[in-house]
């Protein structure tokens, strides 16, 4: 029986040891950097929208493909839902938790694929990171340099989620997306309800021709 203790305590403790590597989260040095992960996803974005401007230009609809493969992942669309319904969010019933952060996240789906639409020569530039060591949000600086036009300045706001650095607010020209939401939100709640709110939503969405990606937790 000893033996076989002394068998068995090695493989336990071996076990227990990848069970806590696994469960701790990463640290933010250990993680690709906020600014050069945005600038992988803008650089693959751009090549995907240049190779298949043909395509696109035939089947525009197409375009939702591109931003729930390449943009939606790196948005924690939760977060972004809580702070655009603001305090109402602790007023839902869970079931209208989960419908608004659907309904947000296609919202989310027409807001880029417009963008997207709209894209032609501009070049996005991004800052450097200024990260502390340990820090799990920050604020990525970065500005979209239009042929003709003014250099427009976008800022994202971004935090370590599931060990990766993801989006939960982004401000244009100082104009914060969610802040903007919110408004509406608020007064559309204000007017009809939560409900109504939800209504609201589905019929700006029903627009779009995709489904929503899968469902997030409202955690």
């Amino acid at each position: 029986m000893s033996g076989t203790r002394k068998q068995v305590y090695p493989l336990f403790i071996s076990v227990l040891i990848a069970s806590l590597v696994l469960m701790t989260p990463l640290r933010a040095e250990s993680l690709e950097s906020p600014s050069a992960m945005l600038k992988r996803t803008s650089d693959d974005v751009i090549k995907v929208l240049k190779e298949k401007r043909v395509m696109l230009e035939k089947e525009p609809e197409l375009v939702y493909q591109i931003v729930d493969q390449y943009i939606l992942p790196h948005l924690d669309d939760v977060s972004m839902a809580k702070l655009a319904l603001g305090k109402n969010w602790r007023n839902a019933t869970n079931e209208q938790k989960i419908a608004f952060v659907d309904e947000f996240r296609s919202l989310l789906v027409r807001t880029y694929s417009k963008s997207l639409q709209e894209f032609s020569d501009q070049k996005i530039n991004f800052f450097p990171d200024d990260l502390a060591p340990n820090e799990n949000k920050t604020v990525v600086k970065s500005e979209v340099v239009q042929s003709g036009g003014p250099v427009i300045p976008v800022a994202y706001r971004m935090r370590i989620k599931d060990n990766e650095w993801k989006v939960y607010d982004i401000a244009i020209d100082g104009v914060s997306l969610v802040t903007s939401y919110r408004g509406t939100f608020t007064q559309e709640v204000r007017q009809n309800g939560m409900d109504g709110l939800l209504k609201m939503l589905r019929d700006k969405n029903a627009a779009v021709p995709t489904d929503p990606v899968a469902k997030s937790s409202t955690s």
